[in-house]
């Protein structure tokens, strides 16, 4: 333990920077950041993995000029921040899925309270959202985004980040697929409801004494629900690959900028 910590704090430049990139995850990425997660839990944890990093990562220097510390600095949070984002972006898929459904089967006035952002989220993504959380901690995501973080130092070593043209072509990659993922996940829903709308039209030219909108409002309610529930267990099945999906971006991103 002694031996441990005097590495440490021989090389404490490097220990801080392994410090900031994975501080930079937590602070975007799911699970680690909740507000309902002490954030004295969420630094011990960050301090106790650096430790166990600083440990195996060969950095390739021992000092650093002051001004050197700030860029690299810089240059780790922003790794750490955009490996966060990624993940963040594609949990947000089932918030906009949830959103594009509730405005279809008349839920779009109606939200709930995220206790995570303190935010008004749609009734259907918030469902969505919890499904999603559940299925990513059955499958040990967690664990994944960790060992993602650990891996990144493959790509780009500590203080080795550059700024690339291709940087921005994937991050608009990812945010399109976040509405692509979005759009599939709503597409049976918004299918059954279409559908509902053209029987309720042919229903109002047969029956012109019908109050169409008395009968549509809980009518699209009713198949709303009810396609959903069937098609739960598909969903549940398309996370993995969703999940899988999302740490492929993850190294996507990092080849890009390790080409830089």
């Amino acid at each position: 333990m002694e031996a441990l910590l005097a590495n440490v704090i021989e090389k404490h430049q490097i220990f801080l920077l392994i410090l900031v990139r994975m501080t930079g995850l937590f602070l975007l990425t799911p699970i680690f950041s909740r507000e309902n997660i002490p954030n004295l839990f969420k630094i011990g944890f960050s301090v106790f993995c650096a430790i166990i990093l600083v440990n195996i990562i060969d950095a390739g220097f021992s000092y650093l000029s002051p001004f050197e510390l700030m860029l690299y600095t810089i240059k780790e949070l922003l790794i750490g921040l955009m490996l966060g984002f990624i993940s963040h972006l594609f949990l947000t898929s089932f918030y906009l899925a949830g959103q594009i459904i509730d405005m279809q089967i008349g839920f779009g006035m109606v939200n709930v309270l995220d206790p995570q952002h303190n935010i008004q989220v749609p009734v259907m993504g918030n469902f969505y959202y919890i499904i999603a959380i559940l299925v990513f901690l059955t499958i040990d995501g967690h664990h994944l985004l960790i060992e993602a973080l650990v891996n990144s130092y493959d790509y780009v070593p500590v203080g080795q980040f550059k700024f690339v043209g291709g940087f921005i072509d994937q991050l608009v990659r990812v945010v399109s697929q976040t509405f692509i993922i979005g759009l599939k996940i709503s597409g049976p829903i918004l299918a059954a409801i279409f559908l509902s709308d053209v029987l309720l039209g042919i229903l109002a030219k047969t029956m012109p004494q019908m109050n169409v909108f008395v009968v549509g409002m809980p009518l699209k309610i009713l198949i709303g629900i009810v396609t959903i529930t069937i098609t739960l267990p598909l969903f549940i099945a398309t996370l993995q690959h969703i999940f899988n999906n999302m740490y492929e971006e993850i190294f996507n991103f990092l080849k890009v900028i390790q080409k830089g």
